[in-house]
């Protein structure tokens, strides 16, 4: 065996297995969950910084493609909607994730109106939930002050997509939605719902 071939070999590859070895490259993937809530709070935040300049309707034109790609709308309707969704008629299915879609749009275009130095911060790692995972978040007020915002993510297809938000940490949106939806089925019905969800939608973006 020639041992000073080999001692040549191996000072002639070091440097290279270090380059690969500290590279970017060479650590773990981010999780694709965490990567596509930071995606969107990337867009949520430049909303917000250009808030006044865009007004409600550029906030809800600049928020609509994100929030499409990040929330699983349609599993997010049915979840709202609840057991009565199998009763309902597929037309009126339909129309129900149509107005639910434009009114989740419309509410985060209202909500963040403004900038004053806010900022998000995510959890590198999720927390499984079966099949699912959350990811936590926090939106960060410029005193310091956090609100604990996480987000309850499936996988659908090839991507990741939010099914529900937990406000503070631990209120279901979607609870919330279902008992406001519920009382309003029971009572009128699918048609007067979308009319109930369309005209939100409307009051939101004046």
């Amino acid at each position: 065996m020639n041992i000073s071939f080999y001692r040549t070999l191996l000072a002639w590859l070091m440097p290279a297995f270090i380059a690969v070895w500290t590279s970017p490259l060479s650590h773990a993937a981010e999780e694709p969950a965490v990567a596509r809530i930071k995606s969107y709070y990337g867009v949520l935040l430049d909303t917000m910084k250009n808030a006044k300049q865009l007004g409600i309707s550029g906030r809800y034109e600049k928020l609509a493609p994100v929030i499409r790609e990040t929330f699983d709308l349609p599993a997010m309707t049915r979840i709202a909607v609840g057991p009565a969704w199998t009763s309902v008629p597929a037309e009126q299915q339909a129309a129900l994730v149509d107005v639910f879609s434009r009114m989740t749009i419309a509410t985060y275009a209202n909500r963040f109106d403004g900038y004053s130095s806010e900022r998000f911060g995510t959890d590198p790692a999720s927390e499984t939930r079966g099949r699912n995972r959350i990811v936590h978040t926090r939106l960060i007020e410029a005193s310091g002050k956090p609100t604990v915002l996480n987000y309850l993510m499936h996988e659908t297809g090839s991507s990741w997509k939010v099914i529900d938000v937990y406000l503070s940490g631990t209120i279901s949106e979607l609870a919330t939605r279902r008992s406001e939806f519920g009382s309003i089925l029971k009572s009128a019905g699918a048609e007067a719902l979308i009319a109930n969800l369309r005209e939100r939608t409307e009051k939101l973006l004046r």
